[in-house]
Parts: C-alpha cells; sequence; structure tokens
C-alpha cells in the first residue's frame, strides 16, 4: 500500500510505515500529480481536498489527523468512493486546556472573579462537553447552546442563541464550520449578533475562523459592544487581519487544540482507521504516545493564597500568553509556530504535591495526578 503523508503530523514516522510504503510531504506539495499513485492519505487542515486534486486518482482513504473535516471535500468523495475519516474528540482536552488557561488570564487581566460569571458554550460536541465540565469546577454558571443536539435529543439541556446574548458575561464557540443548511455557522456571530448582545461579553473563538465575520468583530471591539476577545482561529489563515490581532486581548496562532496529547491522539486514530480500512492489526498504532514533561511535580507551596495555588498549577501546565507574545512578535511566521510549536502535555501528565483535600478533589476534576 502507497501512503502519503504530511510529514507535519507528529509521531507518524516509524510507526505508519508498518502500514505500507509512506511518502512524507509538506501540506502544500500534496498537488494532484503528487498524489496520484497513492492509496492513503494522511493529511491535516492545511490542504483542501476536493476535485482539483482527487479526480482521476487511486486514493481510496483519506484520513485527517484532526477533528475537523472541512477541508475535505466530503460530498466529493461520497460520490466517488473515496472514504475519508477525521478524528473525533482527538483534541478535546487541549481545547479545554487552552479555554481554561484563557478564562484565569482574562479574569486577571479584568480583575473579575470566574465564579461570578455566566459563559455561553455555543457547541456542545466532544469539546464543547469537556469545556463546559471545566466552567462547572470552576463555579461558572454554564448555558449550552447546539440546535442539532437540542432537536435529536429534545430536552431542557440546551438554550436558545437568544438567551446566550441576553445571559452570557462569556460566549464561547465550539461548532464546526458549516457553510449551508439549516445549522450554518459561518458567520454565526455577525453583525447583527455583535450589535444584539446584552452584557458586553468576553468572545473566544477557538473553533474555526470564519464562525466570527473578521470585519464585524472589528468593528463590535472599536464600538465597546463586547469587552474582550481571545482569538485562535482566523479567517485567511495563515494571512491573518493584524489589525484583528491587535484589538483582541489574546491572540494564538491555532494551537488550541495542538497538546501533544491530542497530536498522539489524533495520530494514533488516523493509523487505526487505516488498519480497520484495510482490516490489518492496530496494535502498532498503539505505540504512539506524547513525551514526558521535563518537570511533572507541582508543589502547591509555591503559590500563596488557595486561588492562586489552583491557578497556579493549572498555569503550570499552560499558560496561554508565551504563544501570544510570539504571535504577536512575528505574525509573518503564523505557520512556522505551528508546524514547530513546543511541547505542551495536558493536566494528566503532571503529579500535585501539598494539596489540601478541597484542592486535590477539584484538581482531580480536572484530571491531574495526585
Amino acid at each position: 500500500m502507497k501512503i502519503i503523508a504530511d510529514k507535519n503530523i507528529p509521531y507518524l514516522q516509524g510507526v505508519a510505515e508498518q502500514y505500507g510504503e509512506v511518502t512524507y510531504l509538506d501540506g502544500a506539495a500534496f498537488t494532484h500529480e503528487a498524489i496520484k499513485d497513492a492509496d492513503t492519505l494522511i493529511v491535516r487542515t492545511v490542504t483542501r481536498f476536493d476535485e482539483t486534486n482527487l479526480k482521476g486518482m487511486n486514493v481510496k482513504l483519506i484520513c485527517s489527523a484532526t477533528i475537523g473535516y472541512d477541508h475535505i471535500d466530503t460530498e466529493y468523495c461520497d460520490a466517488h468512493g473515496i472514504i475519508w475519516r477525521n478524528a473525533p474528540g482527538c483534541n478535546s482536552g487541549s481545547v479545554q486546556q487552552y479555554i481554561v488557561s484563557a478564562l484565569i488570564t482574562i479574569a486577571r487581566k479584568q480583575g473579575f472573579d470566574l465564579k461570578d460569571k455566566t459563559i455561553g458554550i455555543v457547541g456542545v460536541g466532544n469539546v464543547g462537553k469537556k469545556v463546559a465540565k471545566a466552567c462547572e469546577i470552576l463555579g461558572m454558571k454554564v448555558l449550552l447552546n447546539d440546535p442539532p443536539r437540542q432537536k435529536a435529543e429534545n430536552n431542557n439541556l440546551f438554550v436558545d442563541l437568544d438567551t446566550i446574548i441576553n445571559e452570557a458575561d462569556i460566549i464561547t464557540f465550539h461548532t464546526p464550520l458549516t457553510k449551508e443548511g439549516e445549522y450554518k455557522t459561518y458567520h454565526l456571530a455577525d453583525n447583527a449578533f455583535f450589535s444584539s448582545l446584552k452584557r458586553k461579553p468576553i468572545i473566544i473563538n477557538s473553533a474555526r475562523g470564519a464562525i466570527i465575520d473578521t470585519e464585524a468583530i472589528k468593528k463590535a471591539i472599536k464600538r465597546n459592544e463586547i469587552s474582550g476577545a481571545i482569538i485562535d482561529c482566523w479567517e485567511n489563515e495563515p494571512l491573518i487581519d493584524l489589525e484583528y490581532m491587535n484589538l483582541a486581548d489574546i491572540a494564538t496562532p491555532h494551537i488550541a487544540g495542538y497538546s501533544a496529547d491530542g497530536k498522539a491522539n489524533a495520530t494514533r486514530m488516523s493509523l487505526e482507521s487505516v488498519a480497520d480500512f484495510y482490516g490489518m492489526n492496530k496494535e502498532p498504532a498503539s505505540a504512539i504516545k506524547a513525551p514526558e514533561p521535563d518537570n511533572a511535580l507541582i508543589d502547591l507551596n509555591n503559590y500563596s493564597d488557595s486561588a492562586n495555588r489552583i491557578y497556579g498549577a493549572i498555569l503550570y501546565t499552560y499558560n496561554l500568553l508565551s504563544d501570544f507574545n510570539r504571535l504577536k512578535a512575528s505574525p509573518e511566521t503564523f505557520k512556522r509556530l505551528r508546524n514547530e510549536y513546543p511541547l505542551r502535555r495536558e493536566y494528566g501528565a503532571y503529579k500535585i504535591k501539598n494539596a489540601s483535600q478541597e484542592e486535590a478533589d477539584l484538581l482531580n476534576d480536572f484530571g491531574f495526578q495526585l
């Protein structure tokens, strides 16, 4: 079997070879000519796969080592017998970690207590559910909005978007990007959305850039319709809007899901999809694991009061200001900042020392070792 894989997918080399003959290419090099003899593609979101580069190909399977799949023309693939697979939930823990770090950081910057705030979560899939759990642990009031789930489940778990517009102090988006249909999310946050907000909320986007209309949110910031913006996903990546970046409280280069844990999950799930499709052994894929952090022990006695002890442990695992500073210093290196992202591990890689029982219970809920 001939496999062509994106060379920037981590932990793949040395393992994928157990499933076939592998060629590694840069994402931009997946041209019609380059992939014409491939049976299987293992890809990321940086490359669009549609009729342009798939027509007349031998490709039978496309595996995207990502949670999203809007870079794959699924209708074309379905119509032409090309099976496609993504990695749902692979980086949900990583995005949860990003959002928690973002909430702590913005609360400190603006001088408020998270326990006094209501957060509206738009999109409650694998990621949104984990974000909701984290916000509940932090003591926030949580509003959930997910029209497709609400229609399918017919329960009282969800609220409509108007409720979030009226009641949320913070709004975070976790939907896929869909441009058509009943549940279209393209430019979900547009001029009308921002002008109708009642509480000047903080806006967080770590899902897809085009869920938010860039021009609309820039106007909203300038008109004081929102009180803050934390932006990880951008329209027209990697050529991001520099004015938008400078208006945001925190801006990062689409790395919310880039923990080593999330990357390892995605790579492993992609190879498991290959094994499933071709009837091969999944065991080699199980060898893919994230590296250990350099300093995995967190001593809470290094922090002063109780809130700082909890928040200190969380930010020890990941402080998104480091990513913000790197992007702000050189936005033209957006792509490189993603491709050469430093090791980040999630909570479960860290062990807590000197925790009170109350602290231990809370940190255990986040997944820390005790």
